[in-house]
C-alpha cells in the first residue's frame, strides 16, 4: 500500500506517519508514504497557492493550478491515473469500513489536505474520486483527517501490525465497541481488575468482553446498537442477563458483572 499526501506541510506531516507503528511499517517496507509540497508546483515566484474567491466573502480559496499539477505529477510517476480523496468537511464521515474498503480495493491512494476557505471545485471535478471527513465540525486544514485517514488505513495491511487478532477485536470492526482493558498493577487506586479476567478461563473471559462489548455499545452508541442483530443463542442468553442487570444496578453507566 502506498500513500501519498498533497499538503502545504510535508515535514510535519511526514513526521507524524514516521514514528511508532506506522514509521515500523514504511521501515519494513509494507507500507509507503510519500508527503508532496503543493508549492513546488505553482507557477510564481511568490509560491502563491491561493486567492480571492470569485463572488467575494471573506478568506482565500486555494487555486485549482497547483493542485492539479501536484497531483498529475504523482499520477504520471505512477503511470496511471490515482484514488484521490479530497479531506473535505462536505464529504462522506469516514468510517471503519471505509478504511476496509480503501485498503482491500486501492493499491495507492492521493489524499489532498486543503486550506483556508477549501479548493478551487474545478480541481475537485477533475482530479478528485471521493470526499471524506472525519465528522461534522470543520478544522483548519486537512492535514489532521489525512493523517486519520492514512493510520486507519494503513494499519490494516498486512504485516503493518503483528497479528489481524490486533485489529478485528477493537472498536467499530464488527459495529460493537471494544470492551474495557485492563493491565498491572492488580488494584490501582483502590479499583481492582474484574475477577473474571484473573481466571484464566478463555471462555468466560471472552463471554464477558463480549457482554461488555454489547452494554458499552447500547450505552455510549445508541445508533450503532441499533444496526445489530442477535441471532445466536448465546447473544441472547447475554441480552437477557444484560436486562436484569441493568434494570437490577439502577445506574446503567454500571451494570453488574
Amino acid at each position: 500500500m502506498r500513500i501519498d499526501i498533497m499538503t502545504l506541510f510535508p515535514e510535519t506531516v511526514g513526521d507524524m506517519l514516521s514514528d511508532s507503528i506506522i514509521g515500523r511499517g514504511q521501515e519494513r517496507g509494507y507500507i509507503r508514504i510519500e508527503c508532496h509540497q503543493i508549492r513546488d508546483y505553482t507557477t510564481n515566484k511568490q509560491r502563491q497557492v491561493d486567492d480571492y474567491p470569485y463572488g467575494g466573502g471573506r478568506g482565500c480559496v486555494m487555486q485549482a493550478q497547483p493542485l492539479h499539477d501536484c497531483w498529475k505529477h504523482i499520477c504520471d510517476e505512477a503511470g496511471e491515473r490515482i484514488h484521490t480523496i479530497y479531506m473535505s468537511p462536505c464529504g462522506k464521515v469516514f468510517t471503519q469500513d471505509d478504511a476496509k474498503r480503501l485498503k482491500n480495493d486501492y493499491d495507492r491512494l492521493i489524499l489532498v489536505c486543503g486550506h483556508y476557505e477549501g479548493v478551487d471545485q474545478r480541481f475537485i471535478d477533475e482530479c478528485v474520486d471521493e470526499e471524506l471527513s472525519l465528522g461534522d465540525f470543520v478544522l483548519t486544514g486537512g492535514e489532521i483527517p489525512a493523517l486519520a485517514v492514512a493510520d486507519a488505513v494503513c494499519r490494516l495491511v498486512p504485516g503493518v501490525l503483528p497479528d489481524e487478532e490486533c485489529y478485528v477485536d477493537e472498536s467499530h470492526w464488527n459495529g460493537l465497541l471494544e470492551y474495557p482493558q485492563y493491565s498491572r498493577p492488580e488494584v490501582w487506586h483502590g479499583r481492582a481488575v474484574p475477577e473474571i479476567l484473573l481466571t484464566g478461563h478463555h471462555a468466560n473471559i471472552a463471554k464477558w468482553r463480549r457482554k461488555q462489548s454489547i452494554i458499552r455499545t447500547r450505552l455510549r452508541r445508541p445508533d450503532m446498537y441499533a444496526k445489530l442483530t442477535f441471532e445466536t443463542k448465546q447473544d441472547k442468553k447475554l441480552l437477557c442477563e444484560i436486562e436484569q442487570e441493568l434494570s437490577e444496578t439502577g445506574d446503567p453507566e454500571k451494570p453488574g458483572e
